[in-house]
């Protein structure tokens, strides 16, 4: 007899926020130069499809003075809401403000995690909002470590603790939910 499993969820743009962590200036100058430019084109997507949907959108910087601005190219993208919570602390779930930010919604229990660097950042804050009781969802494209083997075993660890990995298109056209959706055209045009 088998036992039954829950439904695999799926990002809801009612229940979702997106978070940018650290594309930073000099961690980005460390990356290797396709993932970095796949990364970025998908970091922006999501960050346009948040915008038309009218989604949060949350961002974070790893200690500034030390690793720059956000990379212009989203930081342009970014609506003014999204100003960076700076930090020290590897997981965003320890860095002051930030959770005031992530909690201004309280029904938004989904976070998308985009970003730098996938096996330090991005899996402890990954860890910590599954301890806070978020469903966490990481965009593997939109994300890159300065190794990809350290990215792959991040994704690794993070499918084998109940994170869902997923990739930018499906979070997209899950918010979306249906081609009858007012913004389907809009939002699918970037995509081809």
């Amino acid at each position: 007899m088998s036992i039954p499993q829950a439904p695999m969820p799926l990002c809801q743009s009612a229940f979702s926020q997106l978070l940018i962590i650290d594309a930073q200036e000099r961690l980005a100058a460390a990356m290797p130069p396709d993932d970095l430019t796949t990364s970025v084109a998908n970091m922006n997507r999501l960050i346009t499809v948040a915008r038309i949907l009218e989604l949060p959108i949350i961002s974070t910087e790893q200690y500034p003075k030390g690793l720059g601005k956000t990379l212009e190219q989203i930081r342009e993208n970014l609506p003014s809401t999204a100003g960076p919570t700076e930090k020290t602390s590897f997981s965003c779930c320890t860095a002051s403000g930030f959770e005031r930010a992530l909690t201004s919604q309280p029904e938004r229990k989904q976070v998308v995690l985009v970003g730098m660097e996938a096996h330090i950042c991005i899996v402890q804050t990954a860890s910590g909002l599954q301890r806070w009781g978020y469903q966490v969802f990481v965009a593997a494209d939109a994300i890159c470590s300065r190794q990809p083997a350290h990215r792959d075993n991040a994704l690794e660890r993070m499918r084998h603790s109940g994170i869902h990995v997923t990739n930018t298109e499906s979070v997209t056209f899950e918010w979306v939910g249906d081609s009858s959706h007012a913004k389907f055209r809009e939002v699918s045009q970037l995509f081809k």
